[in-house]
């Protein structure tokens, strides 16, 4: 008979997702989904309101990456301002980037440290009382505390720049409403270590050369694990570096081949188009020149180091190339390596922000520009999970009349997918029998894109949840509904 294997809930991520896996006569897998649960309907939500208010109110998305969508809604009501891309006071902009490489410097801590090192430090198979930040701190107590601090760093960085550490108002329509003052500046540069940006970024190689330990004793789990080929997709900067707050959109696929060449992301809708399916309250993206079943592709830091052609800080590039040179210089589609490619980044936003201390426009005064305000706007933004859209209308009383939302999460839905099938063939088929370790092997496909499910649904209503389980004559044998 017929079996199906649930796991809900998908734990170590953001949000509540589950993964239903069906089984036919002979136990092999007929089926593997990622379920997303729940629901959010900000893009409903946002309707009516000014749109002043959206760089504050999206933001409630997420209590894990409220800057990012507080940075994309902001800069889609820039050009609704009246303020093209790139026009923004040099204190405005610099201020803005400062605010997300914070970001992206917590987030990417965040998630190695505390989500995905159990993992990697104590294996797929570890007793899961100790495969746990707790385990980390107990037995790592060094790596813990580098993690601790590197996230605490860029939450200050937020708080200085936005005004607090979750959900600020640093960003408005046009430009910023502060930027540091030197005592601030001086805080982040000449504190005492660890709690100055020279500590923050010998940490960060710190923990790549973790990472590279790691591979090297466990290089066949990690190269071969949930790896597929796949399209990739981020921003760009029009040089081809890497930039996390601006640029073009650029899709290659797992060859390396272009597919999008650096495009302008106002135009996304000529590009992109998203497919719904009746089991998630999840849509999945997809290039249109590739259409729906081959033109899906992964964002996020492994889709960023296969789109750009190099970082533009010094540490961060040399540890880009040796990356690169691990591939000959092909794309990577090896899903663990996702976490490589993370701390690279970590190491870029800690460069990036000693660079941005520096700069003696983050004390300056000129924060706003104004323009003729505009019916329409897009605003993309590298979030820490992957590239992020935020696109509004709003009408003659100033009210957003539409907004669509594509989150990094959502981009990477088929992907996550295609990763819980790979473990599901591997794992289920050969082995029947249920361990704990099978499951964590499931959620640890997942877990490397750092999901971020609260942000990624839209539906409206109330919620139904129908499970209906069938054999392999397509006879239903059971059925829930609630």
């Amino acid at each position: 008979m017929a079996r199906k294997i649930t796991i809900e809930p998908v734990t170590r991520v953001e949000g509540h997702g589950k993964v239903t896996i069906h089984l036919d006569d002979e136990g092999r897998v007929s089926q593997a989904r990622f379920h997303v649960v729940e629901f959010r309907g900000f893009e409903r939500f946002v309707q009516g309101r000014p749109y002043w208010e959206i760089p504050v109110l999206v933001q409630r998305l997420c209590g894990i990456c409220p800057v990012s969508h507080h940075l994309a809604g902001a800069k889609a009501m820039d050009i609704i301002a009246g303020v093209p891309p790139g026009k923004l006071t040099p204190t405005a902009e610099k201020i803005r980037r400062l605010m997300h490489y914070g970001q992206m410097l917590q987030s990417h801590a965040l998630h190695f440290f505390h989500l995905a090192s159990p993992d990697l430090l104590f294996g797929f198979d570890a007793d899961p009382a100790v495969r746990n930040i707790i385990g980390v701190a107990k037995f790592h107590r060094e790596l813990a505390v580098h993690g601790v601090i590197l996230r605490k760093f860029g939450q200050e960085i937020i708080k200085a720049t936005a005004g607090k550490r979750i959900h600020g108002t640093g960003a408005i329509p046009g430009g910023v409403n502060k930027s540091l003052t030197p005592e601030e500046r001086d805080y982040f540069l000449k504190s005492p270590a660890p709690y100055n940006i020279d500590t923050i970024i010998d940490w960060a190689q710190e923990a790549i050369e973790v990472f590279k330990k790691l591979h090297q004793e466990n290089k066949d789990v990690l190269d071969s694990f949930a790896a597929f080929p796949s399209n990739h997709l981020s921003l760009v900067r029009k040089d081809g570096a890497l930039d996390f707050y601006h640029g073009v959109l650029r899709a290659v696929d797992a060859e390396g081949r272009k597919i999008l060449n650096d495009v302008d992301y106002q135009d996304y809708l000529k590009y992109i188009g998203e497919e719904v399916r009746p089991w998630s309250y999840m849509k999945f993206p997809y290039l249109k020149k590739l259409g729906k079943e081959k033109g899906w592709y992964r964002v996020g830091p492994i889709a960023r180091l296969n789109t750009c052609d190099y970082i533009p800080s010094p540490r961060a590039q040399r540890e880009f190339e040796i990356y690169k040179a691990y591939t000959g210089g092909k794309p990577n589609n090896m899903t663990l390596h996702s976490h490589w490619a993370r701390l690279i980044e970590l190491l870029h936003a800690a460069e990036i922000i000693k660079d941005l201390l520096n700069d003696q426009d983050i004390t300056g005064s000129k924060l706003v520009k104004k323009g003729k305000k505009q019916l329409e706007g897009v605003g993309l933004i590298e979030a820490p999970r992957g590239t992020l859209f935020h696109h509004y209308r709003i009408n003659k009383d100033d009210q957003v009349a539409m907004a669509n939302l594509i989150v990094s999460t959502t981009n990477n839905n088929e992907a996550y997918n295609q990763a819980v099938r790979w473990v599901a063939d591997k794992y289920i088929s050969e082995k029947p029998e249920i361990t704990e370790g099978m499951l964590n092997r499931v959620e640890v496909a997942i877990r490397a894109y750092d999901p971020c499910l609260s942000c990624a649904t839209h539906a409206l209503g109330q919620m139904p949840l129908e499970v209906d389980l069938y054999d392999a004559r397509g006879q239903l044998l059971d059925s829930k509904r609630k």
